[in-house]
């Protein structure tokens, strides 16, 4: 189960004051998790938000070789820092492995054994984007807390496609109650060339944001690190930008079921008699079970192409009246 940040919190939060805190945390998510961490370790130690990354209670490992990966020294220091008595009477040590899918299988199996057997009054916050690349034996010792994606609500802020997508439904709206119904061959054609369109613009925005972290991670690395992590990073950012594109196609089909949705509310109120309104429902209901099994499809990774040309055929070609 996915939780939203201030969810997770609260749920660690109550946890600690019921002394209930586990000894490690498994936090997924990018840097979303990192901030938990630091709130989580915050409140562990006493210690205001401001102050808590440089607080003595609070050690911190991060990719720092010229592999950019977490090697076994770090996590030896790491451990005997966490054995030192905490500065605080009664309080506890808190220790952040950043990035903890960077661990090299030294540093795992030293790691390892400090799962094994924690240091006292001590609490471990692992934070992964990719905590399948983390141990099987790592990831059983810890408690998972995932983090869920943004989604998208009716207050949510809108990106440049999400908004044009409104524009987009809004003109055909307009078409339809100029003209009666709309709904044709050629009008989803229209349409779905404008979505893929919106997609086309999803996918190189995320490109462009990739390459430019890239670019910048390069530019600070250069000296300190090899060529193979160079790689390696070329690698994390093309499957980030997937799952991001990925996130934001469906929000955009998000958008058309909401739309959908919102069109069933209003043709119904609308319909003078209950066999408008039998029809309006089987209409628009049949649309949206179009677009369920949109959803369905991309997330059996059947090719994007082919299932958005049969889903928009559905959903705004010619109307099916019940029979």
């Amino acid at each position: 189960m996915a939780f939203a940040p201030t969810v997770a919190l609260d749920y660690l939060r109550r946890a600690h004051d019921g002394d209930r805190l586990g000894h490690a945390y498994l936090l997924v998510g990018e840097e979303p998790a990192m901030e938990l961490a630091w709130q989580v370790a915050s409140m562990v130690v006493h210690a205001p938000a401001a102050t808590v990354r440089t607080h003595p209670d609070v050690h911190i490992v991060e990719p720092e070789s010229k592999s950019r990966r977490i090697v076994i020294e770090q996590m030896r220091g790491l451990e005997q820092s966490l054995r030192l008595r905490a500065t605080a009477a009664g309080g506890r040590k808190v220790g952040i492995i950043r990035e903890a899918d960077r661990l090299v299988a030294q540093a795992s199996n030293a790691f390892l054994k400090t799962l094994e057997e924690p240091p006292a009054a001590s609490l471990l916050l692992l934070v992964s984007g990719q905590p399948e690349a983390l141990m099987e034996t790592i990831l059983s010792r810890c408690l998972k807390v995932v983090l869920q994606a943004p989604t998208m609500t009716e207050n949510s802020p809108r990106n440049a496609e999400e908004t044009a997508l409104h524009e987009m439904l809004a003109h055909h709206e307009r078409r339809r109650t100029d003209s009666g119904d709309v709904s044709s061959v050629p009008t989803a054609y229209r349409l779905l060339r404008e979505f893929t369109g919106l997609l086309a613009a999803v996918r190189n925005r995320l490109q462009g944001d990739a390459e430019k972290s890239l670019d910048v991670e390069e530019d600070r690395y250069a000296q300190t690190t090899d060529g193979a992590w160079l790689a390696e990073r070329e690698a994390y950012y093309k499957s980030m930008t997937e799952a991001r594109y990925v996130a934001e196609r469906a929000r955009l089909v998000e958008v058309l079921a909401r739309w959908w949705g919102d069109a069933l509310r209003r043709q119904t109120l609308a319909a003078d008699t209950p066999d408008d309104t039998r029809r309006v429902t089987f209409d628009v209901l049949r649309r949206l079970s179009a677009l369920d099994e949109l959803r369905e499809n991309l997330d059996r990774n059947i090719q994007e192409a082919l299932a958005l040309e049969v889903a928009f055929l559905q959903v705004f070609g010619a109307r099916t009246d019940p029979s």
